[in-house]
């Protein structure tokens, strides 16, 4: 199959939003520029723009949208989401909450 370079494009940002919808834990892997979010931050997905854009909210609270398909990031598995939730939930006990 042969797509044309509208098509291509137009199937990438579908995917983007089909990976990426809006609550999606994600990690940092590697971006190409001086960027505010380094290895490692996660955050949680705010929207996918139309231009195939992925934008956390970056724990760190930086605001900054990766490009799907050239910038470096993942979403966190399952269980680095339920580890995320039981640590929050353990530090909620701590504070007395």
């Amino acid at each position: 199959m042969n797509w044309s370079d509208d098509e291509y494009e137009r199937r990438r940002i579908e995917r983007a939003k089909e990976l990426y919808p809006s609550g999606t834990r994600v990690k940092m892997i590697q971006i190409d520029l001086d960027s505010p979010v380094p290895a490692g931050t996660k955050g949680t997905v705010k929207f996918v723009d139309d231009r195939g854009f992925v934008f956390p909210a970056w724990d760190n609270g930086a605001s900054l949208g990766v490009a799907y398909g050239k910038d470096r990031f993942r979403k966190l598995t399952e269980k680095e989401t339920l580890e995320e939730q039981e640590e929050s939930q353990r530090m909620g006990m701590d504070m007395g909450m």
